[in-house]
């Protein structure tokens, strides 16, 4: 009861001065929506990363060997039989392997063309990258094995060809380097997919080619020589092992000495991406919490004010038989209430902005509710920490000294 009838006194001082009290809780407000917004910030910008090397594939590798005099050679380069002995030997391993690097090419239609960027697949290709058909189907293992001129193309190229998305069946000129050098040939457009490119993608590439599938074995034939391959591996695999495992193959193998394989798996790469992200979030949302000692400071300088201004109700209280720890109590209760208030509204701020900028950039916004419960939690205790001076300074008062303050 005691501590319900603190708080009924708390508000009811919080309600006499209404502005000074908002004026007093502007500092925690600040404080509080700035961290919860930039941690959050930070937090959906590791999801979207996390989200974006899904997209490209965590188990996915990419290794070449840098040769020493940098001149490739025969043991710097992996030809069809290298791959086919990688692949055998790591069977267990690999789920996908490609000497073929993405090229430039152009696709044209009538008096229209778009740039794209190939992809050359082999028809496994969907078991370790997921694509999005919308229309027709992907290149499949018989495309690969009889080379046919099949393409899968992006939504967006297809519309700037063809003016429509269901293009499955039709034709168009396809400018590339093929397995015979330059060459524009007839390709049948088998399939079209989506390719929604992500809020990273777009920052850092802008627009950018759009994307086209075609079977690997147009480019990448048996006397072909590729500089460097494009694995993935197993989910099962210990990737840590594998790459141990790996180097050794190809050092003794290509005789190559282990510094000049370089070897740079997404996962590795998510992960330090992800630990940079984390510690520049917690760094900003630290200095952000600077402003929670500023607000702090500002309590306490109202606490003190309101203790003069209460002079006479502290002695009344006091001589109707009010003790020290009730005083104390009293101020330390009106203290907290203001910080947490603070709190309240600097959290719903901060979620609000960060909810409104990820609807606006078209992002699953990720809001830590234990952030949230810890972000008003700690405000309440700064003002039981900065409220601790000015509420002792009341209960310490001498009642009759208070009777006669004018």
């Amino acid at each position: 009861m005691l501590f319900i009838e603190n708080v009924k006194l708390a508000f009811s001082a919080i309600g006499i001065n209404k502005m000074r009290s908002f004026l007093t809780m502007l500092g925690i407000i600040i404080g509080i929506s700035a961290v919860i917004a930039i941690v959050s910030i930070g937090d959906t910008m590791r999801g979207v990363i996390a989200d974006q090397f899904a997209g490209i594939g965590v188990g996915r590798i990419y290794t070449y060997i840098q040769a020493s005099d940098g001149v490739a050679d025969e043991n710097s380069l992996f030809s069809k039989n290298d791959i086919d002995n990688i692949r055998t030997v790591f069977s267990k391993d690999i789920e996908y392997i490609s000497g073929a690097g993405s090229q430039s090419g152009t696709a044209i239609k009538g008096r229209n063309s778009v740039s794209i960027n190939l992809t050359p697949v082999q028809g496994n290709y969907t078991r370790v990258q997921p694509v999005k058909i919308s229309g027709g189907r992907m290149i499949n293992q018989k495309d690969f094995e009889s080379s046919k001129n099949n393409i899968v193309l992006d939504e967006n190229t297809a519309e700037k060809l063809f003016k429509s998305k269901n293009v499955s069946g039709k034709t168009i000129r396809l400018s590339y380097n093929g397995k015979n050098g330059a060459e524009i040939t007839d390709f049948t457009v088998v399939g079209t997919f989506e390719n929604n490119k992500s809020v990273l993608e777009k920052l850092l590439a802008g627009k950018g080619p759009e994307t086209a599938y075609i079977p690997e074995s147009l480019v990448f034939t048996p006397d072909s020589s590729a500089f460097s391959l494009d694995i993935f591996i197993s989910k099962n695999a210990d990737s840590k092992q594998f790459k141990k495992s790996f180097i050794n193959y190809i050092s003794r193998t290509k005789n190559q000495t282990a510094k000049n394989i370089v070897y740079e798996s997404a996962e590795s790469e998510m992960k330090s991406a992800d630990s940079i992200m984390q510690k520049l979030s917690l760094a900003v949302g630290a200095i952000a919490a600077i402003s929670l000692l500023v607000g702090g400071i500002g309590i306490m300088n109202i606490m003190l004010v309101s203790v003069t201004e209460r002079t006479r109700e502290i002695g009344i209280r006091k001589a109707l038989g009010a003790r020290t720890a009730d005083i104390l109590i009293q101020f330390l209760t009106e203290a907290a209430l203001i910080s947490a208030a603070g709190g309240i509204i600097g959290t719903a701020i901060g979620i609000g902005v960060v909810a409104i900028g990820g609807r606006i950039l078209n992002i699953k916004v990720i809001i830590n509710p234990v952030m949230v419960i810890t972000a008003v939690c700690f405000s309440a205790a700064v003002g039981i920490f900065f409220g601790l001076f000015p509420a002792r300074k009341a209960a310490m008062k001498d009642p009759i000294e208070a009777l006669r303050y004018e």
